[in-house]
């Protein structure tokens, strides 16, 4: 009976860390987010707002030429580079909590053939992110939906050799917003 008493408080312990690990990774709380483009935060603002706020905020100067590029490595880092990830099998989708004034392309850029690196290139298979003017939108988006180009015959996300997510405005507006609250999987 002793045995039972001493590691009960283990069992339980060990099954909510485990849960918990699985639950609870947030990259706006616990990664570095990095930004290129015509917009009004610099990767300093966007952080140190981040930090304060709990929220990723972007937003588009007056005059934008060309695209926005919002990412964030899978593997905590403080370089836009670094190791990628090799999620679990039974990681099945990405939950975003979110506001935009227009689509957003999500890409999923995977690592080197090698699975040692994450460069820049690549395959980076990606969807769309439809446009939530008005209120903070929660969605759930299937690994299996990431595909090369958005074709629905194009190559599949490699979740095993993950490195980073990347929030694409191909065509951003003068003013237009997006606001992270959460990007969990």
């Amino acid at each position: 009976m002793l045995r039972y008493c001493l590691f009960l408080p283990l069992i339980i312990l060990f099954g909510f860390s485990t849960t918990y690990r699985k639950n609870e990774v947030n990259l706006v709380k616990t990664n570095k987010w990095f930004i290129a483009g015509p917009s009004v935060e610099n990767e300093d603002t966007l952080n140190k707002l981040r930090l304060k706020n709990g929220i990723v905020t972007v937003t588009t100067n007056d005059n934008p030429k060309g695209q926005i590029e919002l990412n964030v490595m899978i593997t905590p880092s403080e370089i836009n580079d670094g190791i990628p990830a090799n999620l679990s099998d039974d990681s099945k989708y990405l939950k975003i909590t979110y506001q935009s004034t227009q689509v957003i392309k999500l890409q999923a850029r995977e690592g080197n053939q090698e699975g040692t690196g994450c460069v820049h290139g690549g395959s980076h298979p990606r969807v769309s992110i439809p446009a939530s003017p008005k209120r903070f939108s929660t969605i759930k988006i299937p690994w299996s939906d990431f595909r090369q180009d958005e074709l629905t015959d194009g190559k599949l996300l490699n979740i095993h050799n993950l490195c980073k997510l990347n929030f694409v405005n191909y065509n951003p507006t003068a003013g237009s917003v997006l606001k992270i609250k959460s990007l969990s999987f």
